[in-house]
């Protein structure tokens, strides 16, 4: 016979994945666009603007992209710099997966490229929403 914490805890996970997707998702999305910004917020480094944007980086040099929110995405570059891409528009699911990919046949990023969600289904990668990329604007962290 099972313990009654463990009875509890298989219950609630047949409960679980009897439930809908959508009342799974929303149980887990702030409960409102208010608090969703202030996550956002809270994720995105505060940034000092170096110069002007501008429309192409080069792929090669990208060491990391970091997803901040549905709009912003930081790319940081080999040697140190960052430039900090402010979509065209909100990518829905963007800052909740926090992951993109995107098709190149040239070794450079340029505004208006598209861009799109990674998203994990089932353990399954699968490609998600596509949403343009703005300018590139080179930034520097503030240190706090």
């Amino acid at each position: 016979m099972m313990q009654p914490q463990v009875e509890r805890i298989v219950m609630n996970l047949r409960a679980l994945a009897l439930a809908p997707l959508p009342l799974i998702l929303a149980a887990c999305a702030p409960a409102d666009p208010a608090a969703r910004a202030q996550a956002d917020a809270a994720r995105t480094p505060e940034a000092k603007v170096l110069g002007e944007g501008i429309s192409c980086i080069n792929r090669s040099q990208v060491r990391a992209s970091l997803v901040r929110s549905d709009t912003v995405i930081d790319f940081e570059m080999q040697g140190g710099k960052t430039y900090r891409n402010t979509l065209k528009g909100s990518c829905p699911g963007l800052g909740w997966n926090r992951a993109i990919i995107y098709e190149s046949s040239i070794d450079q990023l340029c505004t208006p490229q598209i861009v799109y969600v990674l998203q994990n289904i089932g353990g399954v990668p699968q490609r998600g929403a596509g949403c343009s990329l703005g300018a590139f604007v080179p930034v520097e962290y503030v240190k706090k």
